[in-house]
């Protein structure tokens, strides 16, 4: 996708000098998620087929395995793991560009977000069904903003997301399952509602992650182990994934999955995938909207949720249609933008024309923004941390939405 040109980015600009924009992108043209195909909400039900679990289907199809292990990785996208092979030798022979590899990108879902799509790994599900439908969503029984990565203000998790996650069903079904990953998710609510069922075995140095994988993995004829590393995503997020920092955290995770690979017991498959990709946004006020700044952008706005490249927009009652037209012609030809309704038809939250169960659909904006090219909508004031991120994720485009998924048999 080729980026479109830096707009002027000043604050307090005027919408009746237009007539020198580009025209607003078409949501019609975005990009969007392969739900019920190759979609990161397809990964493990294709594997609990496999693993002969009852009333699981996936749209997916992979080769059945007595046991399965997932490794998502934080933040390893797609194009960021082509465009750097020598950082990665090992999880580059996975690729299907190598005579040995077999991988394939798949989609994440919208927003391309952590939250979301450990929801989505988790439960199988869209984030039309299982509710986690951005960073910062409206919470509708209180009116304010609910942080579903750190779970801030607290809310039952249950309650906000009561679908079995595969390993239940998995467990039930006669299936050892596990989570091994650091001790401090072990408790959290993100963890009860994405990946609920079967041992939590927590380990803080990342090489004995993969140790603990593998011992769980031959634990029983018949296991499915998920296991997690943050790092690369938080690396990315200070310094960019055009940063030797990030390159170098890319050859520590690419050492990790080749441990773990080579401890593979008999009848067994690992799968590398990831959350998210992330693109890096310039700091130059071109490439930033600075909501906080923008009178025109607060305009008729009672909360803004999501993050930069994904936002949520609610508006005041009545301003909907205004808040629309106006972030239309703001962002023009730097993000797609479209109405609540035209997200959830086009496919954005879950398959095409599914609808959105009744308790989510007010959790998504009145006017749901994806950010293209190198752009995004920062807080200054109000989101200062996130604001002064370098690497960014969330929205459609394919350096986001794609993420590898690679697979070594034993």
């Amino acid at each position: 996708m080729t980026p479109p040109p830096p707009h002027s980015g000043q604050a307090g600009h005027s919408s009746t000098a237009a007539s020198h924009e580009p025209p607003p992108l078409d949501p019609r043209g975005a990009p969007a998620p392969r739900y019920g195909s190759a979609s990161l909400a397809d990964v493990l039900p294709a594997a609990a087929v496999g693993l002969g679990v009852p009333g699981v289907v996936s749209g997916l199809a992979l080769p059945p395995a007595d046991r399965v292990c997932l490794f998502l990785v934080d933040g390893l996208g797609w194009e960021v793991l082509r465009a750097h092979p020598e950082a990665a030798p090992f999880l580059t022979s996975l690729l299907p560009s190598s005579c040995a590899g077999s991988g394939q990108p798949i989609t994440v879902g919208f927003p391309a977000t952590t939250a979301t799509s450990l929801a989505s790994v988790g439960t199988g599900l869209a984030p039309a069904a299982h509710g986690l439908a951005g960073y910062t969503v409206l919470d509708p029984a209180t009116g304010e903003l609910m942080n579903q990565l750190r779970w801030e203000p607290w809310t039952e998790p249950r309650g906000w997301q009561p679908h079995p996650t595969v390993f239940e069903r998995a467990g039930a079904a006669g299936v050892a399952t596990a989570t091994v990953s650091a001790p401090h998710f072990e408790n959290t609510p993100l963890t009860q509602v994405a990946l609920s069922g079967g041992a939590f075995v927590g380990r803080l140095d990342a090489g004995e992650r993969m140790d603990a994988a593998a011992r769980q993995l031959a634990a029983a004829d018949r296991t499915l182990v998920y296991t997690y590393y943050a790092e690369l995503d938080s690396t990315g997020h200070r310094f960019g994934v055009d940063s030797e920092a990030w390159r170098a955290e890319l050859r520590y995770v690419d050492g990790l999955v080749q441990r773990l690979a080579e401890q593979l017991p008999s009848r067994s498959v690992l799968y590398v995938t990831a959350d998210h990709g992330m693109v890096d946004v310039p700091s130059s006020s071109a490439f930033r909207f600075d909501f906080d700044e923008d009178w025109e952008l607060r305009a008729g706005v009672a909360r803004l949720g999501g993050e930069a490249r994904a936002r949520h927009v609610y508006a005041v009652p009545g301003a909907a249609a205004d808040v629309y037209a106006v972030w239309r012609e703001v962002l023009a030809d730097h993000a797609w933008v479209a109405t609540r309704e035209e997200a959830v038809e086009l496919g954005w939250f879950g398959p095409p024309g599914g609808g959105v169960e009744a308790r989510v659909r007010d959790r998504i904006g009145d006017v749901v923004v994806a950010m293209a090219g190198s752009s995004g909508v920062v807080a200054t004031t109000t989101e200062p941390r996130e604001s002064a991120l370098v690497g960014m994720h969330g929205s459609v485009t394919p350096a986001e939405q794609l993420v590898p998924l690679l697979e070594v048999r034993s």
